[in-house]
């Protein structure tokens, strides 16, 4: 069994480390967005990226779901008595990826480069992909003016109203090594419960791999990020009704429909099912919040093995059981 997944931010990481769970870490590949990326102090920092790899090493904080447990903050009281008023908080533990991945991109390796060796050094075995090793930004145009995707949603609190959003340097960027050919090669693609316009969009921006999605043999899952009409985490319900979209999983149905063979409605939605079918592509009706480890590893062989049903041969690839 070989599942890729798309994932960015904290939904994303938790389902990824579900189908770590579910399959094993060799069995597993995750795609993560980078247009989140953006230098600070002279550092590289890649929070997405950053949060799938802490999950997946068992080190994310729990609480926020995203740093790592248990860090302290003596860099930032320092930078405050320097007279810094820093709003992007780095944890000293989490200091120390940033300056050794500053280091390896600075002596010339790539984003990929340093990321499989950061995550190799944590012990995870699951191959985690940034999306590209070229940079892409996000731009939010908002009522406040265009804000760089890290201002408007920590420095504003994603509170700003969004009239758009621009994904500066993906016409020119090229997707990361390898990930067209795994994208065509997998037996399972999962799009994880992120946000579609501000994780998973920008990948899917990237020069092929939407067609190359459209031609995949492979069953295409997404899993929904908008349960009973809200965002579980971030502002993925609030932007989708500024942007004039009404914030429910049958819109991200949609967002997703012309590649996707099945989607996983949350049972609090349970009668959006026939909405969703009506697109023409399989649904799974389930409990998609991810409390708990085992929350994660049960979705993640759900998801697994609905997989499994929407393909002619059965792969059966599930450790877990899905009872």
């Amino acid at each position: 069994m070989n599942i890729l997944a798309f994932a960015g931010g904290v939904g994303g990481a938790k389902l990824a480390d579900g189908l770590m769970r579910a399959v094993g870490a060799e069995q597993l590949a995750v795609i993560v967005n980078t247009a989140d990326d953006f230098h600070l102090y002279g550092l590289h920092i890649s929070p997405d990226v950053d949060t799938v790899m802490y999950t997946l090493a068992g080190i994310a904080n729990p609480e926020s779901g995203w740093g790592i447990d248990g860090d302290t903050w003596q860099n930032f009281d320092m930078l405050v008595r320097y007279g810094v008023e820093p709003w992007f908080h780095v944890g000293d533990r989490d200091l120390a990826t940033h300056l050794l991945r500053a280091q390896m991109l600075n002596g010339g390796a790539t984003l990929s480069e340093a990321t499989r060796k950061l995550s190799r050094r944590l012990g995870v075995d699951a191959f985690i992909l940034p999306m590209s090793d070229d940079p892409v930004a996000t731009l939010v145009d908002t009522d406040q003016g265009p804000l760089p995707f890290q201002e408007y949603f920590v420095k504003h609190r994603w509170q700003p109203v969004v009239r758009g959003l621009i994904y500066e340097g993906v016409g020119e960027a090229e997707p990361a090594p390898s990930m067209l050919r795994r994208i065509e090669t997998a037996d399972t693609i999962v799009i994880c419960p992120s946000n579609p316009y501000l994780s998973i969009d920008p990948i899917l921006a990237l020069r092929g791999v939407h067609d190359v999605l459209l031609n995949a043999t492979a069953p295409i899952i997404a899993v929904t990020p908008i349960v009973g009409g809200e965002a579980l985490k971030g502002p993925a319900a609030k932007l989708m009704k500024e942007l004039g979209v009404e914030p429910s999983a049958v819109e991200v149905a949609r967002h997703y429909a012309d590649f996707i063979n099945g989607f996983v409605l949350d049972q609090r939605d349970a009668e959006l099912r026939p909405q969703i079918e009506a697109m023409g592509m399989g649904v799974l009706v389930t409990d998609t919040v991810m409390r708990t480890a085992d929350d994660r590893a049960r979705l993640g062989c759900e998801v697994v093995t609905f997989a499994d049903q929407l393909r002619p041969e059965k792969l059966g690839g599930c450790l877990l059981s899905s009872e």
